[in-house]
């Protein structure tokens, strides 16, 4: 059955209603749906009634169900003698070329990477390609000219065709395969689309297989994948498993979106926060900077913007419970928060808590290279094990930290006494 007569025997509202139906259920537009009704039937038209090389187009009327069929000239400057156009390209020539030109020495592969390539790779591109002349898609200007003077290289030629509905087996298998690749293609678009906008927001997923180690984890209308690199070690992601991560990445390749997941991101723990802490959505209460361990410690920098607003107590909540909702959430990582200051030895003193620091010295601006003076008793606080903690102050400051006690500080600062000493007399001699 022709689409044509498909159209005559439903009810148009039926019609419509299916279109619609069809849209919500692959969550694409409906213009895409229509439009991809509208290149199955100039496919199945071209299958049976056009010619090689034909640029057939369909319109279909969704008042009357009516169907209109054209083709498309595009007027062309010259042709060599070999059979090429020459002179200045359309643009829509260009822009369809996969679907009808002859490019010569090129595999179809390599047409596609050359059409992500910048504005001078496509200058070289244009310069490279050849495309031989067609009587039934190109015109040259001076026979356009003949029926419109106004008619300029690049303008197209509508031609209406007759209609006809009496459509063969083999025109209905190529309009259904349009349609399946069609609708398949805009969904793909669709969920790139979707997701592509929640870049750096938390997903909830399921994990739902693992390949090597890799994890796929279903984040609704399709898979996430989470790479070892945005893994937490120590992390058991066991399949049917329900937890929160960040979309990190989407990209967009031939066979659809991949969305690229992460748990060990930094921003995991701001999106989980402010999930948790309404005053961060609404703005009270910002976070400055973050550092973390991914699976071992976090620190957490927040500072307010109104008057009378704890930033700390926050994050942390009535009883902790904001606070430990986000470390159950980590599986158990430590957290600390700490106040943001932009004085610059306050804020590296606040990056060693829970350690107490005496005194913070500026060795170098330029450098950002800081002293840190800790009493005896919070030296080994202040480093942490394995030095995680003076780590993670150097991240979430930004500068090069070191920690000295009291007695080791003093050592520190005759030691480059000394030298400026010794410089000194050197430069006496």
């Amino acid at each position: 059955m022709s689409a044509c007569e498909l159209t005559n025997l439903l009810d148009i509202k039926q019609f419509l209603a299916a279109i619609k139906q069809i849209a919500e259920e692959k969550g694409i537009p409906e213009q895409s749906v229509f439009e991809t009704v509208e290149a199955a039937i100039a496919a199945a038209y071209k299958r049976d009634y056009g010619k090689k090389g034909q640029i057939i187009k369909a319109k279909l009327d969704l008042e009357t169900g009516d169907i209109k069929v054209t083709q498309t000239h595009y007027v062309v400057e010259s042709v060599d003698e070999d059979g090429n156009i020459t002179g200045q390209l359309p643009l829509k020539l260009m822009e369809e070329k996969p679907d009808f030109t002859e490019i010569e020495g090129r595999s179809r592969r390599q047409e596609k990477y050359q059409a992500k390539e910048g504005e001078k790779g496509k200058e070289e591109k244009e310069e490279e390609l050849k495309i031989k002349f067609n009587p039934e898609k190109h015109v040259l200007i001076e026979e356009a000219k003949k029926n419109n003077k106004k008619i300029k290289v690049g303008d197209e030629i509508i031609t209406e065709l007759e209609t006809h509905t009496d459509f063969g087996r083999i025109a209905a298998q190529t309009a259904k395969q349009v349609v399946i690749q069609r609708l398949r293609e805009a969904e793909r678009g669709a969920i790139y689309e979707e997701f592509k906008k929640k870049e750096g927001e938390i997903v909830s997923g399921v994990i739902q297989r693992k390949e090597g180690s890799l994890v796929f984890v279903d984040i609704g209308k399709t898979n996430g994948i989470l790479t070892a690199a945005e893994q937490v070690p120590g992390e058991n992601y066991r399949i049917g498993s329900r937890l929160r991560l960040l979309i990190l990445k989407v990209e967009e390749t031939p066979r659809g979106p991949v969305i690229l997941l992460s748990r060990a991101h930094p921003r995991l723990v701001y999106g989980l926060f402010k999930m948790e802490v309404p005053e961060i959505d609404s703005g009270s209460v910002e976070v400055k900077a973050i550092a973390r361990e991914p699976g071992s410690r976090t620190k957490i920098a927040v500072t307010s913007t109104e008057s009378g607003i704890d930033p700390i107590g926050s994050l942390v909540g009535q009883k902790g419970v904001r606070v430990q909702t986000v470390i159950n959430e980590l599986s158990g990582e430590k957290i600390d928060i700490i106040t943001w200051s932009g004085k610059t030895t306050e804020f590296i003193a606040n990056s060693f808590s829970p350690a107490k620091v005496l005194d913070v010295k500026i060795l170098d601006e330029s450098r950002r290279h800081a002293l840190v003076e800790v009493s005896d008793d919070q030296f080994s606080l202040a480093i942490g094990r394995k030095g995680q903690n003076v780590r993670l102050a150097a991240k979430l400051t930004e500068w090069r930290i070191d920690v000295r006690s009291p007695k080791e500080a003093i050592k520190f600062d005759e030691t480059e006494e000394t030298k400026e000493t010794e410089t000194e007399k050197t430069d006496a001699e």
